[in-house]
């Protein structure tokens, strides 16, 4: 099981670092990831400043590959003083096109003096933005919406920290801003596994036939610090709060050098992938250890054949 090659790194990673921005950044990673609609790919970068808090940047490539056109200021910047949430930075964005709104929708950690939550912002553009403000309060980050209505409803996933541990809920509102129904999902294992104590979603789910195919991600914490890795789930199209199959094994995990080290070591953090024209060829773009950002391609087909050999129920 642990054999299979899920994942193909480019040969050319990390495809964005801080030295290709052009303007001063510590840091670039955990990029959310979409196609526009003249093929274009747009990552939206998590960028940290020189004072340790982070803004949003969008990067356009022809080929998804190279020659970045990154825009020469912030595109997403923190408004403390309209959104006071916002006060030590916005992260980790995962996007979401929804066709009946015909715009994106962004879901984002909005960093707080009270710790981090999940804030949502729609654009047509990725130059304008309206902000919804912050739907789940703090501590809770790793969210994305569904593209579309469940049973006439908005669905979201997201990640709270809770006394009972770091596990995948979702939850259902009718107008985006009002969020109820909460349920876990995906629990956190517990004892000597890769995902023990703390998992949260990675991108965006992914409507197949067979469900929604999640790629999260599982923290497990050793004796010189935490290692992120990535497993896949695979949810009920119409009941997603219902788990059809679960990896045991993780699928993807820091072997290279700009995964190992960097501001934080032993980190793949995917918030973003793209899907190529044939249906089947998954871009899957991720943070390297806080540092950079690197790409990985994948067979959506070939995961979820993963998943129904080696996926427990």
């Amino acid at each position: 099981m642990t054999t299979v090659t899920l994942f193909h790194r480019h040969p050319h990673n990390p495809i964005l670092t801080a030295a290709d921005w052009p303007y001063p950044a510590n840091t670039v990673f955990n990029p959310g990831a979409t196609l526009l609609p003249d093929g274009t790919t747009l990552l939206l970068c998590r960028v940290e400043d020189y004072t340790g808090r982070s803004h949003l940047c969008a990067a356009r490539s022809a080929n998804g590959i190279d020659n970045w056109e990154i825009d020469p200021q912030p595109t997403f910047m923190p408004d403390p003083d309209r959104y006071p949430e916002e006060i030590w930075g916005v992260e980790d964005p995962r996007i979401t096109f929804v066709p009946e709104l015909k715009r994106y929708v962004l879901a984002y950690t909005a960093y707080s003096q009270a710790g981090p939550g999940v804030s949502l912002a729609l654009t047509e553009d990725f130059r304008q933005f309206e902000r919804l403000g912050m739907v789940m309060r703090p501590d809770d980050k790793d969210a994305a919406l569904f593209p579309r209505r469940i049973r006439g409803r908005w669905a979201l996933l997201h990640r709270p920290q809770t006394p009972g541990g770091s596990h995948i809920w979702l939850s259902y509102s009718p107008d985006l801003i009002h969020w109820g129904e909460h349920r876990v999902v995906l629990q956190a294992r517990r004892g000597g596994w890769w995902d023990a104590n703390k998992i949260g979603l990675s991108p965006p789910p992914l409507e197949t036939p067979q469900g929604w195919l999640v790629i999260y991600h599982g923290v497990r914490q050793t004796a010189s610090g935490s290692i992120y890795r990535l497993g896949l789930a695979l949810l009920d199209l119409e009941s997603p709060e219902r788990c059809l199959r679960r990896g045991e094994s993780w699928v993807f995990g820091p072997e290279m050098p700009y995964e190992r080290v960097g501001d934080v070591g032993n980190v793949v953090f995917p918030c973003g992938y793209t899907l190529l024209p044939d249906g089947d060829t998954l871009r899957l773009y991720y943070g390297g250890a806080d540092s950079c950002i690197a790409l990985a391609t994948g067979s959506v087909g070939a995961m979820l054949s993963w998943l129904e050999e080696y996926g427990q129920i």
